[in-house]
């Protein structure tokens, strides 16, 4: 795991759910609930075919705690993340590194949480940009998907491929969009920046369209921007008791995975054994069986002590009714039987 400890300046105010705030228009919420969730979280990574390792993963289930400091809010908070690099483990180990702890150092965290997530992103892709500066070894990319559970409030946050998908009651919700060059979205934004698409990559060369790092290709990136951004999207919503786990996974379990599938498939693994990091390493054993061809990471994330609970139809009533005919030959029968 991607994590190390650090001295944070500390804070001493106790911070209440109600004064996290997010996008009122990102959020899909039950406003009434008063569910918290009991976090659990595993992790796996798995070189797969690739001749080198890129992926890194990281799982925090106490983010406030863990970096000593004495804030706290009224539930849980936690942070988790994959990265998956190209062009060498560099941009990924440093953005695993670095997102978090520019989360944390932001004055207004846990409130505004999305401005201050996004700003962290943009502070780990600039910071990262002048260590390439200083030693052009560390040239690379990563996308990044980062994951924070603030009391009952899930917040996601992409720059990539990679993908995050709630299961709630059984229902894959999909919490992050894949960062293609191809979609409508991203083409146009990547036109109106200069860059173009060709065969489906990147100005010919990257096969995302947002990422951190590759601050080394030619036309890319720019102190004034670039087409290939490293600015994630975020999706956010309030967790309710129906929401029983989440995967967040590199590309690498999207290429053999859809999201109903996984969601279905860690579902059944969860009921067999209810362990996250278990079943982590089950969602990449099977990837790997069905062939995929990159590197492979996984978290997975549970929101309640026990596992999912089996999903029982509810029985249709069935009304039944007699016709006139059937009615008559019933009281034929009722009749002879009184003679």
């Amino acid at each position: 795991m991607c994590y190390s400890k650090f001295l944070w300046q500390n804070q001493q105010t106790t911070i209440k759910l109600s004064e996290v705030c997010s996008e009122p228009g990102n959020v899909t919420e039950d406003c009434q609930s008063d569910f918290l969730p009991k976090l659990r979280s595993g992790g796996c990574a798995d070189m797969g075919f690739r001749s080198s390792m890129e992926d890194v993963y990281v799982c925090v289930d106490n983010f406030m705690q863990d970096q000593l400091l004495k804030s706290h809010i009224d539930g849980p908070s936690a942070f988790y993340g994959v990265f998956d690099g190209h062009g060498g483990k560099h941009a990924a180990d440093f953005a695993c590194h670095h997102l978090p702890k520019f989360i944390l150092e932001d004055e207004g965290f846990p409130r505004d949480i999305e401005r201050i997530i996004a700003s962290a992103f943009m502070q780990t892709d600039n910071a990262f940009a002048e260590a390439c500066s200083l030693d052009a070894a560390l040239a690379s990319g990563t996308t990044a998907l980062a994951t924070l559970v603030i009391g009952r409030l899930l917040v996601v946050a992409n720059a990539g491929d990679c993908r995050a998908v709630l299961c709630r009651r059984g229902k894959a919700i999909e919490m992050s969009r894949d960062h293609k060059p191809i979609c409508s979205k991203e083409k146009k934004r990547i036109e109106g920046s200069g860059g173009y698409v060709y065969d489906g990559y990147l100005n010919g060369q990257l096969n995302v369209a947002r990422a951190i790092g590759d601050w080394h290709m030619e036309g890319m990136k720019s102190k004034d921007g670039g087409p290939l951004s490293a600015e994630p999207e975020l999706m956010t919503t309030k967790l309710t008791a129906e929401d029983e786990f989440l995967i967040i996974g590199c590309d690498g379990i999207w290429d053999v995975f859809r999201s109903q599938n996984a969601v279905d498939f860690a579902r059944r693994r969860l009921q067999e054994h209810n362990d996250p990091a278990l079943c982590s390493k089950d969602l990449i054993d099977e990837a790997l069986k069905r062939k995929s061809g990159d590197n492979l990471s996984a978290v997975v994330v549970c929101f309640h002590q026990q596992p999912p609970p089996n999903l029982v139809a509810p029985r249709s009533r069935v009304r039944r009714s007699f016709s006139a005919e059937g009615l008559k030959e019933l009281q034929s029968f009722l009749d002879s039987l009184g003679n």
